[in-house]
């Protein structure tokens, strides 16, 4: 073949013609650069290879990471793990090996990733998010994704929506925004985990999380600076809880107290000394927010977990201390009129499952009191049927988000959608076993959920999410906004 039969076959003529009139008309001083990215830019995307691998997440536990490939770069995805809490939540692939990582490896999951969908997905346009996911839904045939693993599928939607952001030339948030239907991007109020429980900590706290929400800041960088400040004043707080009394305690007394191990951390990096209820924990947070000198600038938020500690009808806030397990029964009466004593007491705004995840009654009857935010996760599982049923019935106000309990991002744009529709407050969460990827944060701004719930303000894998949103927020520039005051009406 010659030379011309060549260029006139690829039409490569006309495709050089084209390149060379725009560095002409765009006056360049490196044409052979910008013809070169134009001719790039000419060639249509298109997913040529996807490479699933087995990594571990924050807490050493297996999980799945994609590499995919299109012919104009490759862009990784990793996804997160958490505690399985119940039927509704879509399925993790694992092996069950108890040889091999307690059974906990991905092997299976990666080779779905590196025969089924590869195969399925490879030549498809990137841009294409919903084709992309549903191709691998109709591969799946199953309602919860056991086949091929919702952490095999939500890894490579996850990559696959940074490879349309690049194909189209916009930064990750745009891109997920342009999807959802055009939002108006939005920095979200971070609620900071500042002390940890339940089954996230050794200690004898009931509760999973108290978290602290800077909605008083101007921008997320002063809420970044209000949060990590606000986290290093309760660290001395927990080592010295008597630091800041008029006349200081010897310190053999406050080692009685707390031992050395107060400021051991939390899986997600929240401190964990060992308190005997909540409250003395919200004092602790609501001194430390007093000696930073914000004031009512920063609000409190607890999750509860309550399905972790309900026995029948009862809530054991003791469940944790051997001694006095069984002593500490509350009724669901009992616990509202504990939450109604808590939100007077402090600056709370978010109660997150108050009740065990199946009683409708009670937190239907705690949200229409209108005391605060009442936060579905355990109660949701981010489950667009339950979810719905919960708008329908009036029962919390707010969706907890965790993409890995959806395992698409198409998905997770539709349960978005429903909650926002309803007026509902949506939060962006991570999971007790996180990796470095940063995606919740793009999706956070991108679909202007107004919060996210990423851990403490330490800890390189929550600490990750965080900087990602610094970063946004400087792209934005003068556009930015930080969503504050109105955190759950955006």
């Amino acid at each position: 073949m010659s030379v011309q039969e060549y260029l006139d076959k690829h039409m490569l003529s006309r495709k050089i013609e084209d390149a060379v009139n725009a560095a002409v008309r765009a006056k360049t001083s490196d044409p052979v650069l910008f013809i070169s990215n134009h001719m790039r830019k000419s060639v249509p995307s298109v997913i040529t290879k996807i490479i699933g691998r087995q990594i571990l997440d924050s807490r050493g536990i297996p999980t799945v990471e994609v590499d995919l490939f299109t012919n104009k770069g490759s862009f990784r995805a990793s996804v997160p793990s958490g505690h399985v809490s119940g039927m509704y939540e879509a399925v993790e692939l694992r092996d069950g090996d108890k040889g091999i990582y307690l059974g906990n490896s991905v092997t299976r999951a990666i080779k779905n990733i590196n025969e089924k969908i590869s195969e399925a997905l490879v030549g498809m346009d990137p841009t294409l998010q919903s084709q992309i996911d549903q191709a691998m839904i109709d591969l799946n045939k199953t309602e919860k994704k056991g086949e091929l693993g919702a952490n095999a599928m939500l890894a490579v939607s996850i990559a696959a929506c940074k490879a349309g952001a690049a194909e189209r030339e916009v930064p990750l948030y745009k891109h997920i925004s342009d999807l959802f239907g055009k939002t108006n991007p939005t920095l979200p109020v971070p609620a900071f985990t500042v002390i940890s429980g339940g089954k996230h900590a050794g200690n004898n706290l009931a509760i999973q999380e108290i978290m602290i929400l800077p909605i008083g800041a101007n921008r997320f960088e002063e809420a970044l600076q209000m949060g990590s400040e606000t986290y290093h004043h309760l660290k001395i707080l927990v080592s010295f809880p008597y630091a800041f009394c008029l006349t200081p305690h010897p310190q053999a007394v406050i080692k009685e107290k707390y031992g050395e191990q107060g400021c051991n951390v939390g899986e997600d990096g929240g401190f964990s000394p060992n308190l005997s209820s909540v409250q003395e924990g919200l004092g602790l947070v609501k001194e430390a927010i007093s000696r930073t000198g914000y004031g009512e600038r920063i609000k409190m938020a607890i999750d509860v977990a309550a399905t972790t500690f309900c026995k029948g009808t009862k809530y054991d806030l003791d469940y944790k201390s051997q001694n006095k397990s069984g002593q500490n029964f509350k009724s669901a009466d009992d616990m509202i009129n504990m939450y109604k004593e808590l939100c007077a007491e402090y600056p709370i705004v978010s109660i997150e499952d108050p009740f065990d995840r199946e009683d409708w009654e009670h937190i239907k009857q705690f949200s229409e009191l209108g005391l605060c935010q009442v936060v579905g996760d355990d109660f949701l599982m981010s489950n667009y049927n339950r979810t719905k049923r919960a708008i329908n019935e009036s029962s919390c106000t707010a969706l907890i988000l965790k993409v890995n309990q959806i395992g698409t991002v198409t998905e997770a744009l539709e349960v978005v959608k429903l909650a926002k529709d309803a007026h509902w407050g949506v939060v962006a969460s991570h999971r007790i076993g996180e990796t470095e990827d940063s995606f919740i944060a793009d999706l956070s701004v991108g679909l202007a959920m107004g919060q996210i719930k990423t851990g403490a303000p330490c800890r390189g894998e929550r600490v990750a999410k965080y900087n990602q949103l610094l970063r946004i927020e400087e792209e934005l520039g003068d556009q930015a906004v930080y969503a504050g005051e109105d955190w759950r009406a955006t």
